[in-house]
């Protein structure tokens, strides 16, 4: 006789984690209190930040499975739950990661600047963590997407070379920072040194900037908020100005606002995403966006943060790419979802709109999926089992099945991932 077939789970329903860093939306304002709320029945704060919603495995937030026998419902960790039955995984999946979720799946809600901040790759995550395991607490890679819930504002990498040299020539505090040597090493050097060449220069202005004191940082932003609120009376600022005014009222005296001038400002409409690779520098700044990643809780920080700096090793780890970030408008797969691929392997994002009386179908996969159910109501269905869902329900459904999806009233909903390039 053969070995009798492994019986590999339904759909479960998972209670998730909350983090109320202090940037996140107050309250009401909170996409990521109402979305806790309701996933876990905790009636939430009116006067506390909710800043992150965490869908995963990851020990600084882990999801719970709700494990139900008879009447009583007991929570399993996650990461426990699937050791037990790594079927759920896909051999693909457990063959590369083991019985790791390889991707972590979040909603922000963001009231204010997130850290000037970069992720490690593999390489110097393992270094990091080693040297400071209470600062670094893993030893992986976390490329990363944010997907916009709302118009989403974002710092992403290094302003072109064009823009740089206007920054240096319109921007006196910066030559004062960095010295007239540093700056006109910018204003001189062009696209015909070379690329090395141009990210040395690069490097050194930025590594100059982020090392001034902070008496001096601060002398320089009063200068600075005082020129342009006097400029502002004559002209309109533009608004790469008006936003260094508005970081420096969020973080007053810190290097980050007048950094600000060197990186792109990205704000991206709804339904719109950009992903971000291992050692780009980058803040989140304002507004709603479901963020997936590597399954890692790694950033380095160097300003617009009251938390620890490590400005020495976030200025040499930097790529010093230059130019706009790539947006990822989506690719429709049908009349009601989209799909958002990055180029990493460990995951991917959908979103779904299914109007009134509408029914889908998630083709089966040889990898797991988290779905979060942002509004409305509905069902859920593979072969072995169905839930009724809404507002804040997350599900996790195993490898190789096909997930089906109706709704009498509407329902929005993403599903997170294992990049289904690695898969196929």
């Amino acid at each position: 006789m053969g070995a009798a077939a492994v019986e590999v789970p339904g759909i479960v329903k998972l209670k998730c984690s909350v983090k109320k860093y202090d940037w996140g939306k107050v309250g009401k304002e909170s996409g990521v209190a109402r979305l806790y709320a309701n996933n876990s029945g905790v009636e939430t704060n009116d006067e506390e930040p909710y800043a992150e919603f965490w869908m995963g495995t990851h020990d600084s937030g882990p999801s719970y499975v709700v494990v139900s026998s008879g009447v009583e419902s007991n929570l399993v960790n996650l990461k426990d739950w699937i050791e037990q039955n790594p079927s759920v995984l896909g051999d693909k999946v457990l063959r590369k990661w083991g019985s790791n979720l390889p991707f972590l799946f979040k909603v922000l809600s963001v009231a204010k600047a997130l850290s000037m901040q970069a992720h490690p790759d593999k390489d110097l995550a393992v270094v990091l963590h080693k040297q400071q395991p209470l600062v670094y607490k893993d030893d992986n890679h976390k490329p990363e997407m944010a997907l916009a819930l709302t118009q989403f504002e974002a710092l992403c990498g290094f302003v072109s070379l064009e823009e740089l040299k206007n920054v240096v020539q319109n921007v006196p505090e910066i030559i004062e920072a960095v010295g007239t040597a540093c700056a006109d090493q910018v204003l001189h050097v062009g696209e015909l040194d070379g690329e090395k060449k141009l990210k040395e220069v690069l490097k050194s202005l930025f590594t100059e900037l982020m090392g001034v004191s902070n008496v001096v940082i601060s002398e320089l932003l009063a200068k600075l908020t005082s020129r342009l609120k006097l400029k502002r009376e004559v002209r309109e600022l533009t608004d790469k100005e008006e936003l260094v005014l508005r970081l420096e009222k969020q973080y007053p005296g810190d290097v980050g606002a007048i950094a600000a001038f060197l990186f792109n400002y990205v704000k991206l409409n709804p339904g719109e995403a950009l992903y971000l690779g291992a050692n780009e520098p980058h803040a989140y700044l304002h507004g709603d966006c479901i963020e997936c990643m590597a399954a890692s809780d790694n950033v380095v920080r160097a300003g617009l943060t009251p938390k620890y700096r490590d400005v020495q090793t976030l200025c040499s780890m930097l790529t010093y790419k230059q130019g706009l970030p790539k947006i990822l408008p989506g690719v429709p797969l049908n009349t009601y979802t989209v799909k958002y691929v990055p180029p990493f392997d460990e995951f991917e994002v959908d979103r779904c709109i299914l109007p009134r009386e509408t029914s889908t179908i998630f083709p089966a996969i040889p990898g797991p999926s988290i779905f979060l159910i942002m509004s409305g109501e509905g069902r859920i269905q593979m072969t072995s089992s169905e839930e009724c869902v809404c507002e804040g329900d997350v599900l996790f459904t195993p490898a190789n099945a096909e997930i089906g999806l109706e709704t009498s009233s509407g329902l929005k909903l993403y599903r997170a991932g294992v990049n289904s390039r690695f898969l196929i």
